[in-house]
């Protein structure tokens, strides 16, 4: 196998780390592989997650808070504004659904692109294409790809972040390395500030700790990166939270309140295709759709062993070191499941996972090795049937979910209830968005509202109340008009439609 960076964790020689990358050849691979595999990617999403599949929950709230469609939705402690800026070009002008699709897909594309190229210098190409490759197949990359979600892009920054902060550390005069640390660090932060902090949890550990590793540049990118993409956040905790501690606590709140807590079991269920596993008390999905999540931190590990015997450990273990803390608050502190959550840790992995694939298959002078090369072939092809089928059901119940909530919002429209206006109850948040009106809640996560608030908003401008079938409406609302509108029912305030702002 070709030879990659070397720049061990330990042990480095009496000046540290080499002043310049070592790289496995004169040209390290032809980008135009990384690129096929990127451009793959976006045409899977165009074709296997159809532009057309409206707005889920949380991209509603993401997409209102800079879209003129409809009134800026209550924005919760643990969410970050990157996400709404990501989609303002599109949003800020435009309502299309399907616009907004395309230029995430491209946008996704791009950013793999970058992510990949950034390890051209540490790993030969087709180790990385591969890498690519697998990341890009697994559903929950391809469902996320063109949403309006951070998790995608935290992932993203992980990968170039751990990739340039090896080459800063490699070449003293790699300012490409140290600008690539600081932007990937803020674009994390700027999406999911905790996740940014997990995620880089070993680097700040690697560069402060271990004397061979103490680099002031790559250490001040990191630092000034993190803090400049959460920068936002942290204003908007003290102008709007009570604080950062308070937000930080309030975010524990929502989530369910973070501590040790084994959630391994959790994002085992929602392998099926559960986009949101809370509480997540289904069955197991069948051993066909879990298998690889079993197989992946075993490969993952003889990724490892191969390169401590080639003598280049540590952009492995870097990935792996990051993909742990990435995937910890996930797998062992938090009461429920989301597979997004898990996107930046499958991304960091997908690189040791590649190399040892590609050494298992390509060892010469091996006698079983068109046995494990068949092995593999079969393992990759089961592979993506299993993740293509746990799409297309995906994308299938997502689309007639967020159907439904268009179906009520046009009901709602014929009802009079128009924008200006404003809707309280069950999935008030999206179909508020759907129908052009604010969202409001007397408690819970989303709580903005009191009951006087909205029986007084009635006064002058259109109110609803959804419920679910059989459950009945709040006091405030018990003489308001009852409606069918879909699968809910809906209680609209009096004279909704002859009213004006």
């Amino acid at each position: 196998m070709a030879r990659t960076l070397n720049v061990p964790l330990i042990g480095a020689g009496r000046h540290g780390p080499p002043t310049r990358p070592a790289r496995s050849s004169r040209h390290p691979g032809d980008p135009r592989l990384l690129a096929f595999v990127a451009g793959a990617f976006v045409l899977a999403q165009l074709l296997l997650v159809h532009p057309t599949m409206g707005l889920g929950w949380d991209e509603t709230v993401y997409v209102s808070q800079v879209s003129p469609h409809a009134p800026a939705a209550f924005f919760s402690a643990p969410r970050a504004r990157g996400v709404s800026l990501l989609v303002a070009p599109i949003t800020s002008w435009s309502s299309s659904t399907t616009l907004l699709r395309v230029y995430l897909a491209l946008l996704s594309g791009l950013g793999l692109f970058v992510a990949l190229r950034v390890w051209r210098a540490l790993f030969p190409a087709r180790v990385l294409a591969l890498a690519g490759a697998l990341f890009a197949t697994l559903w929950v990359t391809l469902f996320y790809g063109p949403q309006a979600m951070p998790n995608y892009w935290v992932a993203i920054g992980a990968l170039v972040c751990v990739g340039c902060f090896l080459r800063a550390q490699a070449d003293r005069r790699d300012r490409a390395a140290l600008w690539g640390v600081g932007l990937s660090a803020a674009l994390m932060a700027w999406m999911r500030p905790p996740d940014a902090v997990w995620v880089t949890l070993p680097l700040l550990v690697l560069a402060v700790a271990v004397p061979r590793w103490r680099r002031a540049r790559p250490l001040l990118a990191l630092v000034v990166g993190l803090l400049a993409g959460a920068a936002e956040w942290i204003v908007e905790a003290y102008v709007g939270y009570g604080g950062l501690g308070q937000r930080l606590a309030d975010g524990s709140r929502i989530q369910g309140g973070l501590g040790w807590n084994i959630a391994v079991g959790d994002q085992l269920r929602s392998l099926g295709g559960r986009v949101l596993c809370r509480p997540c008390t289904a069955g197991m999905p069948s051993p066909a759709v879990t298998a690889w999540w079993f197989v992946l931190p075993l490969i993952a590990a003889l990724g490892l062993v191969i390169a401590v015997k080639a003598r280049r450990p540590a952009a492995t273990l870097l990935l792996l070191a990051c993909a742990t803390t990435a995937g910890v608050p996930y797998l062992f502190m938090i009461g429920y499941a989301a597979p997004r959550f898990l996107l930046p840790l499958y991304a960091l992995v997908a690189i040791p996972v590649a190399d040892a694939l590609v050494h298992l298959v390509t060892v010469p002078d091996r006698p079983w090795r068109p046995v494990i090369v068949t092995l593999v072939a079969l393992g990759l092809a089961g592979h993506l049937a299993v993740q293509f089928s746990v799409l297309q059901a995906t994308v299938r119940r997502t689309t007639d979910g967020h159907r439904g909530w268009a179906v009520t919002a046009a009901e709602l429209h014929r009802l009079g209830v128009r924008p200006p206006c404003r809707l309280i109850g069950h999935e008030a948040v999206p179909i508020a968005f759907y129908a052009g009106c604010s969202s409001a809640a007397i408690g819970g996560h989303n709580g903005n509202a009191t009951r006087e608030s909205i029986t007084r908003a009635a006064r002058h401008m259109p109110v609803a109340v959804v419920t679910r079938p059989g459950i009945k409406p709040p006091g405030y609302a018990h003489d308001w008009a009852p409606h069918r509108a879909g699968d809910l029912n809906v209680y609209v305030a009096p004279g909704a439609g002859s009213r004006t702002p």
